[in-house]
């Protein structure tokens, strides 16, 4: 994987990529049980490199290969896997192997993505040349959406105080940005029961002040806005 960030955007080549029926947001916490073949010495390598690799969110297919049954002749065929356009660079952040054949790793989401070109590879890893989108402003949270962070911040303390061994599988982890619309918006986007296609189109949502004001709709249809 090599970079480039001469006179434009940073761009990254041959970028690895995870195709998931979820979705990563950036500063989120995310863990992963990897098995399958293709992903093993991807995910050995980018640990040992400190190098990242990209999470999108499925559009057709599923996490795990599977063949198509429909498919003829004596090679095996295998069913087709789409994905969105958007991602986020994954960080490992620990790494363990209970047994052969299996990684266990936990990872955080990093810089937003674009797929500029795309490539599966003959073992059904998809590698890809990718644009970086630049670091996300920090917009302070306004009075109007003062619920929506208060809202977040009596969840975590209520799971503090009643479930505190939950507090390790959240994705939102220490240190908490309070007042950086686009950081509750994600912690949020992560948390609610909303439709993985409803989290990828927030997720890519350039403005964050935007993205928190969708999140607190949400929450006010939930029932959610305190």
């Amino acid at each position: 994987m090599t970079s480039s960030a001469s006179t434009g955007p940073l761009t990254l080549t041959q970028l690895p990529l995870f195709p998931l029926n979820t979705v990563l947001f950036p500063g989120g916490w995310m863990p992963l049980r990897i098995f399958e073949v293709r992903y093993l010495d991807m995910i050995g390598r980018c640990h040992r490199a400190g190098a990242p690799f990209g999470i999108v969110c499925l559009s057709e297919g599923h996490e795990v290969r599977q063949v198509d049954p429909q498919a003829r002749g004596d090679a095996p065929a295998f069913a087709k896997e789409d994905f969105h356009s958007v991602g986020v660079l994954a960080r490992i952040d620990s790494l363990d192997k209970p047994q052969p054949g299996l990684l266990m790793i936990r990872c955080q989401g990093q810089q937003r993505f674009k797929v500029d070109r795309r490539q599966q590879l003959p073992h059904g890893l998809w590698v890809a040349d990718v644009t970086l989108d630049a670091p996300e402003p920090v917009v302070p949270v306004p009075d109007h959406l003062d619920g929506a962070r208060n809202r977040l911040q009596q969840l975590l303390m209520n799971l503090r105080e009643r479930q505190p061994e939950m507090l390790a599988q959240l994705p939102l982890q220490e240190p908490y940005h309070w007042n950086d619309c686009g950081w509750v918006a994600n912690r949020w986007a992560e948390l609610l029961p909303t439709p993985t296609e409803l989290k990828q189109r927030l997720m890519s949502l350039d403005n964050p002040l935007l993205r928190l004001e969708l999140v607190a709709d949400l929450l006010d249809r939930l029932g959610l806005d305190g």
